[in-house]
């Protein structure tokens, strides 16, 4: 939707350099020739190479497998509990099946959110983890960096209202057996000093 597209405020200057270019995209006119889609919270194999910027899920397979424990941002806004922040986490195989589907339907045109649909919160991620890997939850909450506070998310969510519409029928994993398919089928497989790089 053109006007709901206007109205967005992106929080930080990553989403803000995103949303420049869908602007850019809608006054163009590109958006009535090309789909642009909005990735969430993705997370798969291959992302070691992204440092700080790689996933949460990698970070804590790395922290757990190093220290059996787990630290997560306490929460500093009402309404929030410590570890209740809530993002909409989506696999990379699932990431590219949507991905996929525009590329067999040409036609289709707009943005589109890519995301489950459903979010769930850190500690849901982090319980994922520690299953996975077969170990007991030990969580530690850490404060949020004061500069990060203002500007942190503590609710995202995919809307997939228009990629339904668009005729995307595909099913997303739900987070534990995509965290599981992660950990046990490529994380827990890379050679020692690869795995020990993901703390």
């Amino acid at each position: 939707d053109p006007e709901r597209l206007a109205e967005l405020r992106p929080l930080n200057p990553y989403a803000q350099s995103k949303h420049d270019f869908d602007l850019l995209a809608l006054r163009a006119g590109w958006l009535e020739r090309v789909a642009g889609i909005k990735y969430f919270n993705v997370f798969g194999p291959h992302e070691d190479h992204k440092g700080e910027m790689r996933s949460v899920v990698h970070k804590a397979y790395g922290e757990i497998r190093a220290t059996g424990r787990l630290r997560l941002f306490r929460s500093h806004r009402p309404g929030f509990r410590d570890g209740e922040q809530r993002r909409d986490f989506v696999h990379v195989r699932d990431a590219v099946a949507v991905t996929l589907f525009f590329h067999d339907h040409p036609a289709i045109n707009g943005i589109f959110n890519c995301g489950t649909g459903r979010s769930r919160t850190w500690l849901e991620l982090a319980h994922a983890v520690f299953a996975a890997m077969g170990r007991p939850p030990l969580i530690d909450f850490i404060d949020m960096p004061p500069a990060l506070r203002d500007h942190y998310q503590y609710h995202t969510e995919a809307d997939l209202a228009r990629l339904r519409a668009a005729g995307c029928r595909h099913r997303f994993m739900e987070l534990e057996e995509a965290v599981r398919d992660y950990v046990n089928g490529h994380l827990a497989r890379l050679p020692e000093n690869d795995a020990a790089c993901a703390s």
